[in-house]
């Protein structure tokens, strides 16, 4: 006799009754294990192995994409009750299986629905939060057939010591943006909140700006936006209940330039815990319906030290840095040429290859900053000889500093790819972002 599926049940109303019914007939196949009360009962039900199933009512509280995030790490799958109105929001927080009950539970259709959740994993795969796979989920080639734009993600990371990421990121956006030498401006600054103006629908080359540093968010600031508000934290809140689309997501990135959108990061370091990995994974799965590229700036820091501590679930400190580095189709990795950066630079490059989630093997290694003073005569051959010499690197980009063209794009607010277009920081740079479009051909 086969053994049956053992379901946690957090219902609301009168349909909680007609689920147990249904489930503890003797030819169900299942059992309703544990009633749930609420997301904590319910959390700690299936962290204690007391379920496979978890059924729930889509209008339950605090149910949100972390919430089935959580439970899917703890090996449970997720049916969701839709009363007519909730089942997009359902799909979109990842939940398993929707069974629509607005005219009521049927016994037979709650018995087939939790089949269907039970046997949903496949269990050699593994998503890079962690998670098991679910059965069902496109690939990337399935999307692109569906019709489905899939675009190119690249995450800017470097190690501490202000290396540089940010302005990488930004002249790298710029250029593929095509605003290098084009005179175009998007006329004012578009900023965010109240003194934003609506964002116009996305446009099929748009480029995409992501400030994911938590640490030291500077973006907006070096934008020149007229208000600093946090748009990747709504945009991460709006992904955990279910409701953000492509349109959601345009709708929190202002154009700041023709072609060139961007998302701005947190107001404060310790608002961190609003970024959570399992919203940024649908940010960027929006991002990538939005924008031919997408680019990230991310924090420098990447351990894990959480899986140390003895709450397990919770929130990690550097977890949109790690979140970012998985998702990247591409990784970028920006260093600072001097003694001390090249030493971090190589021990960075160490530390990504050991970082506790897969990630991408570097597309470009970027030294930035390159000057006769810091690293002697020949900066640029100084610099190739040491990265050649520590880490076994014959093919890096060096970007030459030029203090001047820098200082005055970030007074003006804008990217050197508008200020100053022969500054020879944005011609390396523009290296980089060759590159990237030789390898995603």
């Amino acid at each position: 006799m086969p053994t049956p599926v053992t379901v946690l049940a957090a219902v609301r109303g009168a349909a909680e009754t007609q689920v147990v019914v249904a489930l503890g007939a003797p030819d169900s196949g299942a059992r309703v294990t544990r009633r749930c009360g609420d997301v904590v009962e319910l959390l700690a039900a299936a962290a204690a192995g007391a379920g496979c199933v978890a059924i729930v009512s889509g209008d339950l509280p605090g149910l949100d994409r972390e919430t089935v995030t959580r439970l899917h790490a703890a090996g449970v799958r997720v049916v969701g009750l839709d009363d007519g109105q909730v089942a997009g929001r359902l799909r979109a927080m990842g939940v398993d299986v929707v069974l629509d009950v607005a005219s009521g539970p049927a016994a037979s259709e709650l018995v087939a629905a939790v089949g269907e959740a039970a046997s949903a994993v496949e269990p050699a795969s593994e998503g890079p939060a962690g998670a098991p796979a679910v059965r069902g989920a496109p690939s990337p080639d399935e999307a692109a057939a569906a019709g489905e734009p899939s675009g190119q993600v690249v995450t800017v990371w470097g190690p501490v010591g202000a290396p540089g990421r940010t302005t990488v990121a930004l002249e790298l956006a710029a250029h593929l943006a095509g605003l290098a030498g084009s005179g175009a401006r998007a006329g004012r600054r578009a900023g965010t909140g109240r003194h934003a103006r609506p964002a116009p629908a996305p446009v099929a080359g748009d480029v995409l700006l992501v400030d994911a540093d938590t640490y030291g968010s500077s973006l907006a600031m070096r934008l020149g936006l007229l208000d600093d508000a946090p748009g990747l934290a709504a945009a991460c809140r709006a992904a955990g209940q279910g409701s953000l689309d492509a349109a959601a997501l345009a709708r929190q990135c202002p154009v700041v330039a023709p072609g060139l959108r961007a998302l701005t990061g947190l107001t404060r370091a310790a608002r961190w815990p609003e970024v959570p990995a399992s919203g940024l994974e649908v940010v960027f799965e929006q991002a990538r319906r939005i924008a031919v590229w997408t680019v990230v700036d991310t924090g420098a820091p990447i351990e894990a030290d959480e899986l140390l501590m003895y709450d397990t679930h919770a929130p990690q400190r550097n977890a949109a840095a790690l979140a970012s580095l998985a998702a990247a189709d591409h990784v970028v990795v920006v260093g600072c040429a001097d003694p001390v950066g090249i030493g971090r630079l190589v021990r960075a490059l160490e530390d990504l290859r050991e970082a506790p989630i897969a990630v991408a093997a570097p597309s470009v290694v970027v030294v930035n900053r390159a000057r006769a003073s810091s690293v002697g005569p020949r900066p640029e051959a100084a610099v190739r000889e040491a990265m050649a010499r520590y880490a076994g690197l014959d093919d890096v980009v060096v970007v030459p500093d030029d203090p001047g063209a820098a200082d005055g794009a970030l007074l003006a607010g804008r990217s050197l790819a508008e200020h100053a277009p022969a500054s020879p920081a944005r011609a390396a740079i523009a290296q980089v972002a060759d590159r990237l479009r030789r390898a995603a051909t």
